[in-house]
């Protein structure tokens, strides 16, 4: 079974987490949400969310894949946490899936490893994206994968994200099922 670690704290947007962590857990996938303190954590909306774990205890663990939400706060206090940065970094280095959907490419950016990626974000984050990592390719579609990299723009394309990822860690057929029984 396919493991994926989901980290979120203050801010978080609460739909594209929501979405990613119930149409990867329809497909059968292992799905972790840790919030950086272990806590409850008060997404953009006002809704609170209860994680599964704190990201210090999980972070070292064998992951498939690592998902990034966007919302502010959220995006920028996981870009700058140590532990979330070093699980996307050693991903990276084990040529495994790393996804960030809204704001959060921006902390992919940061860290470096979108250079020379074709990728997208929340409109109003394509300048930083740009001056981060001048090398990317931005473009406008609703999911853009590249290699290791899947990126997507916000809640409304919450849903067609999710079913990537579950295309990249269990096949095509099981996205379309998923896709199928959502009426999506």
């Amino acid at each position: 079974m396919a493991s994926v670690l989901v980290p979120f704290t203050t801010g978080v947007e609460e739909v594209e987490l929501l979405a990613i962590v119930d149409i990867l857990r329809r497909a059968g996938v292992d799905v972790c949400m840790a919030s950086l303190d272990g806590k409850m954590v008060t997404g953009r909306s006002a809704v609170t969310i209860a994680a599964d774990a704190d990201i210090r205890d999980v972070a070292a663990n064998a992951w498939d894949m690592v998902v990034l939400p966007g919302g502010l706060p959220n995006a920028h206090l996981l870009r700058d946490d140590a532990f979330v940065k070093g699980v996307v970094e050693r991903l990276r280095a084990e040529r495994k899936s790393i996804a960030a959907i809204c704001a959060a490419p921006t902390a992919l950016a940061a860290y470096g490893i979108t250079a020379g990626m074709r990728l997208t974000s929340y409109p109003a984050c394509q300048s930083e994206m740009e001056a981060l990592q001048p090398s990317s390719v931005y473009v406008d579609d609703a999911v853009v994968e590249d290699d290791f990299l899947i990126t997507s723009r916000g809640p409304g394309t919450a849903v067609a994200f999710a079913l990537r990822l579950v295309a990249r860690l269990c096949g095509e057929a099981k996205a379309a099922a998923i896709k199928s029984d959502i009426v999506a």
